[in-house]
């Protein structure tokens, strides 16, 4: 004869295995729609990626094709025509403002955009203000281009020394020579600074006729 108590598990168990299938009958769509989402999320990530990987490709390659052109004024207008979406603006505005012999006009103002653009990173707008100061030259005002500068010299900024290099220049067209080349030998002890923006920096002083400090970097401590 079987255990009173064996039997009540199993009549327990069988009504437990019931109420789970009329759950699963009843809610079970629920489950099926989060496996579903699990899956379609996945595979709408891959297929973001996919189509994000694309889109650089393509925008890559129209640069490079607009550049390849011969004629300035055929580069410009290619680098012009090619859309954009999100930081390929700045990217786009940075290469029309590399070739300014074409159309200094344009580049200038292709900077001008980026640099008002605040949806864009502060790494970009700094690199085209710097970039407006060597694009502009004599035509725009010492105390102006010395201004814009400041800011991007500031510590902590990305592209702090190469600002600091455009001041130094900036002292040498205001005749301050000694202040420029000690401006200079700075750069060349700054940690901070690029062995390449160092050797310049060394060349100038020595134009300049100064005697330039030995060159200083991180590796070297």
């Amino acid at each position: 004869m079987s255990n009173p108590d064996s039997f009540i598990d199993e009549v327990t168990e069988e009504v437990r295995r019931d109420r789970l299938f009329a759950i699963f009958r009843k809610y079970g769509w629920i489950g099926a729609v989060l496996v579903a989402l699990i899956v379609g999320g996945a595979a709408w990530n891959e297929w973001q990626k996919s189509r994000e990987t694309a889109r650089a490709q393509a925008f890559g390659d129209a640069m490079l094709d607009a550049m390849d052109l011969g004629a300035p004024e055929d580069r410009v207008a290619a680098v012009a025509s090619v859309p954009v979406d999100g930081l390929q603006a700045a990217i786009k505005a940075l290469m029309l403002a590399s070739d300014p012999a074409a159309d200094k006009a344009g580049a200038l103002a292709a900077l001008d955009v980026l640099i008002a653009d605040a949806t864009q990173p502060q790494l970009y707008r700094d690199l085209a203000v710097v970039r407006r100061v060597m694009v502009a030259g004599a035509d725009s005002p010492l105390a102006d281009r010395r201004a814009a500068l400041e800011s991007i010299a500031a510590p902590g900024r990305a592209f702090r020394t190469l600002a600091q290099e455009q001041l130094a220049y900036l002292l040498i067209e205001d005749g301050k020579k000694d202040e420029a080349i000690a401006a200079l030998a700075a750069l060349m002890q700054d940690q901070e600074a690029p062995v390449s923006l160092k050797r310049r920096a060394g060349q100038m002083i020595t134009a300049l006729g100064g005697t330039p400090p030995e060159i200083k970097d991180a590796a070297q401590g």
